[in-house]
């Protein structure tokens, strides 16, 4: 079995961004020549999350919005925020859009339903962050 790893790295400029990867994520696979196989897609910070969804502005906007009903961002809400940090909302999102996705490779292309694309999102921005792809297989 061979392995490749590459990281992605963003700077988003507004605090809350949702970004399609699937061109980078499949430029990886490309590189790494493997034919069948997983790409593991993982946000590597505790306030950004990798997903899988469809690229729909509406639908994003929509995500946005239920993510803000649900952890507002409000620097007096959280208790994280004693320590110093105004990123309380940030973490509750990460948990909600989850860690990181895995996509099935076959005969070298990620191996999609309809509409699926892999996605960035990014929930306390605007500084440096990195998102780990890792492919494994034949």
């Amino acid at each position: 079995m061979k392995s490749y790893r590459e990281e992605l790295w963003f700077n988003t400029k507004k605090r809350r961004e949702y970004i399609n990867i699937t061109p980078q994520v499949a430029e990886a696979v490309r590189k790494s020549g493997i034919q069948e196989g997983l790409v593991l897609v993982n946000a590597m910070h505790i306030t950004a999350s990798v997903y899988i969804n469809d690229d729909e502005r509406g639908l994003i906007a929509d995500f946005d919005e239920f993510l803000e009903g649900i952890a507002p961002y409000d620097v007096d809400k959280y208790r994280h925020h004693r320590t110093g940090e105004d990123n309380g909302d940030a973490h509750l999102k990460r948990q909600l859009f989850g860690r990181e996705v895995t996509v099935a490779i076959t005969k070298g292309r990620l191996d999609f339903g309809p509409w699926e694309q892999i996605f960035y999102a990014e929930f306390d921005g605007s500084r440096k962050k990195r998102v780990l792809v890792k492919v494994i297989g034949e």
